[in-house]
């Protein structure tokens, strides 16, 4: 037994993806570009807030998409035909994150000159997403209110990664158990800093809010 080695991969593979991220994130600071990493559960109305979104955001700034899906580009035709900002769609082959590397072979497809924002809409899934730095300046994480306010709970990482959390399809809470004080209250445990904006895309309330809030937030980046 004294010849056995023992590996521990998934640290070494997310101490390579952290160094990628810096040096993506590093990249996109000298090209000015601000970079978002959208998450969420699947059917949580990622791709319904961002067309609602791109609408207001794109008055004011230049914007990229990057659709990420196991298979399929519904979401990103969606997004093409509703909004005409530049969009491509981006397959994993089955995983269910994307990593640094992946999210610079998107960029890079997609092109980041003449942009000023590139919003990365990441799987559907609160578990694996939240482990890899894909070198996103904000991670932006969507909670609907039909999924109960107890995900901070169960999957305590994707909250504590995210710096700006979404209470999408605020139009059905008098249907649902979600207690909004409360799970912001479970956020900030984990994550102080966190800001909220609870929002109906289909209502379009409280879109404006994050809207001005992004724009304020790319312009500040663009100035630094």
């Amino acid at each position: 037994m004294e010849n056995l080695r023992v590996i521990k991969v998934k640290q070494s593979v997310l101490a390579n993806n952290d160094a990628r991220a810096a040096a993506l994130r590093e990249h996109l600071k000298e090209k000015n570009v601000f970079f978002i990493n959208l998450m969420s559960s699947p059917g949580a109305g990622k791709t319904t807030l961002l067309v609602n979104l791109i609408a207001k955001l794109k008055k004011e700034l230049r914007v990229g998409v990057i659709e990420a899906d196991m298979d399929a580009v519904v979401d990103a035709n969606t997004i093409a035909e509703k909004t005409g900002v530049k969009t491509i769609q981006l397959h994993t082959s089955g995983e269910c994150h994307l990593d640094a590397k992946m999210t610079s072979e998107g960029i890079a497809c997609l092109g980041e000159d003449g942009l000023d924002l590139v919003i990365l809409e990441n799987i559907g899934n609160l578990v694996c997403p939240a482990e890899f730095d894909t070198g996103a300046t904000l991670n932006l994480v969507i909670l609907s209110i039909p999924e109960g306010d107890d995900k901070p709970l169960k999957y305590p990482l994707m909250f504590t990664r995210g710096n700006a959390f979404v209470f999408t399809k605020m139009d059905t809470i008098s249907v649902f158990d979600f207690d909004v004080e409360k799970v912001e209250e479970r956020i900030r445990r984990l994550n102080p800093e966190a800001v909220f904006f609870p929002v109906s895309a289909k209502k379009d309330e409280g879109v404006d809010a994050l809207a001005d809030y992004l724009i304020t937030l790319v312009k500040a980046y663009q100035k630094a």
